[in-house]
């Protein structure tokens, strides 16, 4: 029978989050075949939330723009998961020695994320490289060009990555043994710092890497072949050395950018049991300002080509950044309906880029009022389950979610996440489980279970006087 507890439980009076670690027991994969993220305690876990950024400051303000506020808002509107950029430019900005007070703003940020109960992600972070090209990342100190040049094209700064002298640098930081040794060691440095902390569930071991194209070689078959011959083995170099430091944290690896463009990574094996597939998820054409197409069918390009790797390797799947710049386009509401439902078709997770406050790729205006199109992204989910799931959807047209699971053959806590709504929702349970803590305008419920059995649990937005809209 399903006993719905009136009680209304504040989500500080939870239990603290448990730790993503990896499950001490088999789960069941997606339709896709691919295998689950799990928590310490077996549950399957599901991730929402946004990077978090500070790309402005640097030096002694370096990481200065992020605020309690950020995690705070996060965790009020649903979301339990932050990518948080960082960059080995401020953290080692002299070849051999780091920076104590770099180090000690993320613990402070790590800090607020494990009060407002928001897993973080720390993601090592380049662009374009590094600050040897104007921007940020891997350091001057170890950028080698071979004198090879580099032409800026601020409005265009993707198009930088197929510069001479930045190709070359890729080359050099992927080849070189002493650049290798000095990028396990910044990855050590971090992982000996922030292993045993509760915020931490996971380490991107490099964002968006590239390389250097051949003579006659097109994109796709540089991008596989880069993956293959340069990614495959930093990764497992980088699994090695950080292990050495931090033996359960996940780590998160990459293909290179061109996976957004349908194009199937050529990564090989990651010799860790405890890797995430990270792919992220951009169009050219609507990076460049265009509309969404739904006729061009890139969604579901993208989808067919980025589950066959973690399929065949049975590896989760975490989307680290997606998001168009013009959110607020005609068919832009279409593009995040269907996109929404199609990472959760196939991932444990995903990031939006990026919560800030104001305009551009901001998720929220300056008030933290969301922006057009992406309130759609804030619905309601289970960010663990205390057991195996059969099946989940959300259906924006009637604001239904519907979960259903077999629990696992020890009592167990399910987490709901309900957004902020002004009619309130509904949760209601059946099979051997109850609800503890039913919000009225939105929160995080859990669900305790017996052992073993169906579950289903039905979370439907009221309408006024508490009455639902839709049966």
């Amino acid at each position: 029978m399903a006993v719905v507890v009136a009680s209304v439980l504040a989500a500080g009076a939870l239990a603290p989050a448990a730790s993503a670690r990896p499950a001490p027991a088999p789960v069941q994969p997606s339709g896709h075949g691919i295998p689950p993220l799990t928590d310490d305690r077996g549950r399957t876990l599901t991730l929402r939330g946004w990077n978090v950024e500070d790309k402005t400051n640097r030096g002694e303000a370096a990481l200065t723009a992020i605020t309690e506020r950020h995690f705070r808002d996060l965790r009020a509107n649903g979301f339990n998961f932050a990518r948080l950029l960082v960059f080995w430019d401020d953290l080692e900005p002299t070849r051999g020695r780091y920076s104590e007070r770099y180090l000690r703003r993320v613990e402070r940020i790590l800090d607020w994320a494990r009060k407002h109960r928001v897993h973080v992600l720390i993601d090592a972070h380049q662009d374009v490289f590094g600050p040897a090209f104007g921007h940020r990342g891997i350091p001057e100190w170890a950028t080698r060009t071979d004198g090879l040049p580099f032409t800026p094209n601020p409005d265009d700064w993707f198009s930088e990555y197929f510069e001479p002298a930045v190709q070359r640098a890729f080359t050099h930081l992927y080849e070189d043994p002493d650049l290798q040794r000095a990028q396990a060691a910044m990855w050590q440095v971090l992982a000996e710092r922030f292993g045993r902390h509760p915020a931490v569930l996971g380490y991107d071991l490099i964002n968006e890497p590239m390389g250097e194209l051949r003579a006659g070689e097109d994109l796709p078959t540089a991008a596989r072949r880069i993956e293959a011959q340069h990614l495959t083995p930093m990764y497992n170099r980088l699994a090695r050395a950080v292990r050495a430091k931090d033996r359960d944290t996940w780590l998160f690896v990459e293909p290179t950018p061109i996976v957004g463009e349908g194009v199937p990574t050529g990564l090989g094996r990651i010799e860790d049991r405890r890797a995430v597939y990270a792919p992220h998820f951009y169009n050219t054409a609507m990076e460049a300002g265009a509309d969404y197409d739904p006729s061009a069918g890139w969604i579901e390009a993208y989808e067919a080509a980025v589950t066959a790797y973690p399929a065949r390797h049975r590896m989760p799947v975490v989307v680290g950044e997606w998001g168009p710049l013009n959110n607020s386009l005609p068919n832009m509401g279409r593009f995040y309906r269907e996109a929404v439902a199609s990472l959760n078709r196939y991932s444990s997770g995903w990031a939006g880029y990026v919560w800030c406050y104001g305009s551009g790729y901001c998720a929220v205006d300056e008030h933290g009022r969301f922006r057009t199109n992406k309130e759609r992204t804030a619905t309601p989910y289970a960010p663990a389950v205390a057991g195996t799931v059969s099946s989940e959807a959300y259906d924006a047209g009637t604001r239904t979610y519907r979960l259903a699971y077999r629990a696992a053959n020890r009592p167990g806590v399910t987490e709901l996440s309900l957004p902020p709504s002004p009619r309130g929702w509904r949760v209601t349970v059946t099979g051997p489980a109850h609800v503890i803590g039913t919000p009225s305008r939105g929160g995080w419920p859990v669900v305790p279970a017996w052992r073993g059995g169906e579950v289903v649990v039905t979370v439907r937005e009221a309408g006024p006087y508490g009455r639902t809209d839709h049966p």
